[in-house]
């Protein structure tokens, strides 16, 4: 065991608060408490680690605690890269703090590295002066020799610059262990349970929910379950015992609303929205879907709900999956599939399919990384174009994006009161961030949300004045078509891709009628912006004269740039945009209120063509597609050039 004593707070690049008191651990030995106001840790190691598990349960402890929080999952695609190679770091990034934050944070404070492999992958990101907790029983020749450290960096100097903590993670699990009956392979694993239990001293976690978590997960192997426990707590023993650590840490809950909290990710959200949405619609949820990256996990969590009326198909492929949901809507469920990137462009006839017989449907897209099979497991937000415009012929569908983890709930429910009301397909553009990313989620009364059932009115009975039915008769208001299921008695009607004839139905191949069912359909969509909020705009003191625009993930980086931004005494307003398709009806009104306007995405500025396009603002674009989300600080820089150039032009014009 090598290294410095931290004593000190984490250094924290937002500047952290920090007080300190002293208290005594067993054996008279005695330990400063820092009290900070937020911190950030970044776990890093193989694939085989545990990272993703072991911060999953240091964000549950964290989120039950009272924090507020926000995370970073980062892994990569190989299911099992080489071990111990750059390829197959894995990490874990968790800010959380004793008010509200909006990112992961942008460096961490703590790096925690398991092996030399995740050392040399994110020691770059740590700021000076900050904490590192390294495993060195893993720091051996030949996993140096691996990813190409001629020396030690344990003993030749070059993490001087850093708190350096160097801790035989490995053979202490193995010493906790060694009465336990497991093999030194299968006690090895549970290192990350002893990582876990330190962390958990240091920063004064709950301990009692990660053991009832690990006596449920491994309730049939209850040896592995003791083992796990036995690790978890040695850690948190040893960090209370040793002289290797001088300080721990107190981050107070923060303030939050009254009400019931759990923590909850992207993908869990979503999937209980789709619940909700077919309770208050009174409809059985269909989902059909082709297991996929980083959407998988909505599957997996709608098939733990048959009692709320939900049923999942997992179909052999993308296009069984889409068309298996939309006959469920053709037969009066709300029918929904599930897929990202590379799945959309085969579902693309369906969609279309669906735009014709105008049939409720919600296809939601978790957006990776592309083209092509591209980064799985990486996030960018480049399926834009792709959602408005990638099928053939003239189909216009609603898209909308959810901004935060939590708001994926709130957008499922608005995606399906959209499709319910209009018969129509709606686009609900997810993205890998959101969905492995977590925070607290306040769980709402379900009376509070939207009544969904007045948009299900399945026709019973004839609706033409010569006491025929017509399918394409439409709602005066909402344009939406007449939903008849099959079978009902009377409602016999023809479905299919071909262009249906005004009010009948039937197969039409008149020019007029085409051109009038294109721009019927048209009008539908864009009539759905009389229903939806006007545009939020947040601009503190009402007089920034530049803008930042946002659509999805980037509403927490966006929002905390501006915060950064506005607390050097800069103006800058920040709108942020759930409707993309239709936009909210008075967005060019709010768009020309301003000098300029900044529009942030991690694609290579398609919502800013879009905009460009219909309300000829010469927005600036400011990309990023390297499938990481934006850093608040990169972008606080960008909006304080942008507000430091426009004032300058400004007093030139005056003078």
């Amino acid at each position: 065991m090598t290294g410095t004593n931290p004593t000190v707070a984490p250094s924290n690049p937002d500047g952290a608060l920090a007080t300190t008191v002293s208290s005594s651990a067993p054996g008279g030995l005695v330990k400063s408490v820092v009290a900070l106001d937020r911190v950030v840790i970044r776990l890093a190691g193989d694939s085989g680690d545990g990272m993703q598990l072991t911060g999953n349960r240091f964000t549950s402890e964290t989120a039950s605690f009272g924090n507020d929080l926000k995370t970073l999952p980062n892994f990569p695609a190989e299911i099992r890269a080489p071990t111990g190679t750059l390829p197959g770091v894995s990490s874990f990034q968790l800010q959380f703090a004793d008010h509200d934050v909006m990112t992961p944070g942008d460096a961490p404070d703590v790096l925690v590295a398991m092996n030399p492999a995740a050392l040399k992958a994110n020691l770059s990101e740590l700021p000076g002066g900050g904490l590192l907790i390294l495993d060195s029983d893993e720091f051996t020749p030949r996993n140096l020799a691996k990813v190409g450290y001629a020396t030690n960096p344990l003993e030749d100097g070059s993490l001087e610059g850093w708190q350096t903590v160097s801790v035989a993670l490995t053979s202490m699990t193995l010493e906790a262990l060694k009465d336990s009956g497991l093999g030194k392979k299968e006690a090895e694993r549970s290192k990350n349970m002893f990582t876990l239990g330190l962390l958990s001293w240091m920063y004064h976690r709950p301990t009692e929910g990660t053991i009832r978590f690990l006596e449920r997960q491994f309730r049939r192997k209850p040896e592995i379950a003791a083992a796990n426990i036995a690790a978890f707590r040695a850690g948190y023993n040893y960090g209370d015992t040793t002289e290797a650590f001088a300080v721990s840490y107190e981050i107070k809950p923060a303030p939050m609303k009254p009400g019931r909290y759990r923590n909850i990710s992207g993908n869990q959200a979503l999937a209980l929205g789709l619940v909700a949405a077919g309770q208050r619609s009174g409809l059985p949820i269909f989902l059909g879907a082709y297991p996929i990256t980083p959407a998988s996990d909505i599957l997996h969590e709608l098939s733990r709900h048959k009692a709320f009326n939900v049923r999942t198909f997992q179909a052999e492929d993308e296009i069984a999956g889409i068309g298996a949901a939309l006959g469920a809507s053709f037969g009066g469920a709300l029918g929904i599939t599930t897929t990202s990137g590379p799945g959309v462009a085969l579902k693309a006839e369906t969609i279309g399919l669906a735009v014709m017989t105008e049939l409720p449907l919600v296809i939601v897209d978790v957006q990776r990384g592309g083209p092509s099979t591209g980064l799985p497991t990486k996030t960018e937000q480049s399926d834009l174009l792709q959602a408005m415009f990638g099928r053939n012929g003239e189909a216009p569908i609603p898209v909308i994006a959810p901004r935060s983890p939590g708001d994926c709930f709130d957008a499922a429910v608005e995606a399906a009161r959209i499709a319910l009301t209009y018969r129509t397909p709606v686009m609900l553009l997810s993205d890998g961030y959101l969905a492995n990313g977590a925070e607290p989620w306040a769980i709402p009364d379900a009376d509070s949300l939207p009544d969904l059932t007045s948009a299900v009115a399945f026709a019973t009975e004839p609706n033409g004045e010569d006491g025929e039915f017509l399918p394409y008769l439409r709602d005066p208001e909402t344009l939406a078509r007449a939903w008849a299921i099959p079978g009902t008695a009377g409602m016999q009607h023809r479905i299919g891709g071909l262009e249906k004839a005004d009010k009948t139905g039937n197969i039409s191949y008149d020019p007029a009628n085409h051109d009038f069912m294109t721009r019927t359909r048209q009008a539908k969509i864009d009539g759905i912006a009389a229903s939806i909020p006007l545009t939020d705009v947040e601009d503190p003191d009402g007089d920034a004269r530049v803008a930042v625009i946002g659509w999805g993930s980037t509403y927490g980086p966006i929002g905390s740039a501006a915060r950064q931004v506005r607390g050097s005494g800069r103006k800058v307003a920040q709108i942020h945009l759930r409707h993309i398709n239709p936009f909210p009806s008075d967005l060019g009104e709010v768009l020309a209120r301003y000098d300029r306007v900044i529009c942030p995405e991690m694609n290579l500025g398609q919502l800013s063509l879009l905009l460009r396009a219909k309300y000829l603002v010469d927005v600036q674009s400011h990309t990023q597609v390297s499938g990481m989300p934006f850093r608040s600080a990169g972008l606080a820089a960008v909006i304080q050039d942008a507000i430091d150039s426009t004032t300058a032009s400004l007093n030139g014009a005056q003078q």
